[in-house]
């Protein structure tokens, strides 16, 4: 779904930021999630993007839901009208995890990540 900024805010560029309400407010059952994402067109043509992408919105969150902006562009900085879409969220089915402590892991080690596999 596409979220709509509640009020009017300039964002400075070079990495200006805000917190931008939306005036909708969700109550996700357990087992659910809300990610806020930030929408393609903004980033391409202006610069725009979410910081902490994705947003989490978990099931016991119960407040407005507001969308953390930056612009990128060097040099312009951007203006947000209320009513502008200015991310979307997505709400998920997420697992419940029950965590094992153990004193050593299952399977075979590929050591470090970030591109320890070659790729």
């Amino acid at each position: 779904m596409d979220l709509l900024a509640r009020a009017d805010v300039t964002l400075a560029p070079a990495g200006g930021r805000a917190l931008v309400p939306t005036g909708i407010a969700v109550a996700l059952p357990p087992g659910y999630a809300g990610f806020v994402q930030p929408r393609s067109g903004l980033a391409l043509k202006h610069g725009v993007t979410c910081l902490n992408t994705p947003g989490l919105i978990d099931s016991g969150y119960r407040d407005e839901l507001k969308v953390l902006l930056v612009n990128l562009d060097p040099t312009e900085p951007f203006q947000i009208h209320r009513g502008d879409r200015i991310a979307q969220l997505v709400v998920q089915a997420v697992a419940t995890v029950v965590w094992e402590p153990v004193d050593v892991l299952d399977g075979v080690s590929r050591g470090g990540g970030f591109g320890s596999t070659g790729v």
